[in-house]
């Protein structure tokens, strides 16, 4: 949630506000399947106090896609159980994903402006770096001789 309180009264496609009749009406769907749907898990309305299913315009779209699924490419009831749910698992995923990429580009702006600290508490009296030029002059280094001393 985006942290602003909801108004209770608003209507969202998650609303469960129609009755299974209603529901089977827009849906192009008899009651009864809407009911053996619920059975097997493909749509499950919300349900009133009375134990009454109560199903939102999500539900609805739903069922239509079931109903698309089963008699127009002709996928068993299993096989579209099985598609819901991975689509569900993607889109949750998705949004796991977008809250990570969030996370990241919270992350990489906060160090940026650490870095942008650090570099702005250097001193100005720093020389720049020069690379030296390399050459193929041999240097000998011969410690001093010491000097023996006698007892």
């Amino acid at each position: 949630m985006d942290g602003r309180r909801r108004n209770p009264y608003e209507l969202t496609e998650e609303t469960p506000v129609y009755v299974i009749s209603v529901a089977a009406q827009l849906s192009g769907l008899h009651p009864q399947t809407l009911r053996q749907y619920d059975r097997l898990g493909l749509v499950s309305p919300d349900r009133t106090a009375g134990r009454g299913r109560r199903y939102s315009a999500r539900d609805i779209e739903l069922l239509r896609t079931v109903q698309q699924l089963s008699q127009d490419e002709g996928i068993n009831l299993a096989g579209i159980k099985r598609i819901i749910e991975l689509e569900n698992q993607v889109a949750a995923l998705q949004s796991r994903v977008a809250e990570l990429q969030s996370a990241v580009e919270g992350a990489a702006a906060a160090m940026q402006q650490r870095e942008a600290a650090v570099h702005a508490s250097y001193r100005r009296d720093l020389v720049p770096y020069q690379e030296v030029q390399q050459t193929s002059a041999l240097v000998v280094w011969r410690p001093p001789r010491r000097k023996q001393q006698s007892d």
